[in-house]
């Protein structure tokens, strides 16, 4: 394609062609007026140390080339390359839309494995690089996913604090229970609120009455109080993966990103938490 079609292209030029030409006709004109020229004409009442300003009118030359600036900025947007026009950015994300209506449609009932399967390959591109192809956190630098969801996660949780997640409550302190009292949680929640059954039996009753420390940001009903802190209900099982996800966490290597700006769909974060929780099992 000859660019010299484009009208657009063709009036760029030639206005930056204009620029330069009045750029030089402009300096030699002041260039001269500087060596021969003397100031006149009447200054204003204000003054800095002596050093005065004239009542100058606008130069002509200056207006006029705001003004055509102004006009050429909206005859830009409005009709040289108007502003709802094709775009090569427009068409991509087009596409991309178009992409994923079909990847929703097609994927809108799998199966376990078929998640399973999913979820292994967005997590080995999305996750590994930080958690490890096998999830294990890769010696403490990152999250440890083949306990997560586990009693021993929530223990170390409770016991160590949580951290990166932005809630409005804010962080979750380390040492709110000692070792035992914090079992004893752990216990009672996945035996009464997660309900994915406890291998500390003998310690539910106990978690019971210490359950009160965790309500107070939680809520009774233990789902966060309306985004106030994470939603605990359901922690151990995918939809608290998804929800991770959407949310984004910082951890010690660097910000694990927010996955809702559409890098990945609802299926593949769905498919992803899966994965996790295939780790633990």
């Amino acid at each position: 394609m000859n660019w010299l079609n484009d009208n657009v292209n063709l009036l760029g030029l030639i206005g930056a062609a204009a620029i330069i030409i009045i750029t030089i006709f402009v300096v030699g004109k002041y260039i001269k007026q500087i060596k021969y020229d003397k100031s006149t004409g009447e200054l204003a009442d204000e003054n800095w140390d002596g050093i005065g300003e004239y009542k100058n009118p606008l130069p002509i030359g200056w207006s006029i080339s705001f003004i055509g600036t102004i006009i050429w900025a909206l005859w830009y947007f409005l009709v040289g390359y108007p502003l709802n026009g094709y775009s090569q950015i427009g068409e991509y994300n087009e596409e991309v839309e178009a992409y994923n209506t079909k990847f929703e449609s097609k994927w809108a009932n799998p199966d376990d494995q078929t998640l399973l399967g999913m979820g292994e390959g967005v997590f080995l591109v999305q996750c590994a690089p930080c958690h490890g192809i096998t999830g294990d956190g890769i010696n403490g630098k990152s999250a440890d996913l083949t306990i997560w969801g586990s009693e021993k996660a929530i223990v170390d949780v409770i016991v160590n604090g949580s951290k990166g997640m932005n809630y409005p409550l804010g962080e979750m302190p380390a040492g709110l229970l000692d070792a035992t009292s914090a079992k004893a949680v752990a216990a009672y929640m996945v035996e009464k609120v997660t309900k994915t059954g406890t291998q500390n039996a003998d310690l539910v009753a106990m978690g019971e009455t210490l359950w009160v420390t965790c309500t107070i940001c939680h809520g009774e009903d233990s789902k966060g109080m309306n985004g106030s802190s994470p939603d605990i209900s359901n922690y151990g099982k995918p939809e608290f993966i998804v929800n991770v996800l959407n949310i984004g966490k910082k951890g010690s290597i660097g910000n694990m990103p927010s996955f809702n700006d559409g890098r990945l769909t609802d299926i593949q974060k769905l498919s992803v938490g899966k994965y996790v929780n295939s780790l633990t099992q």
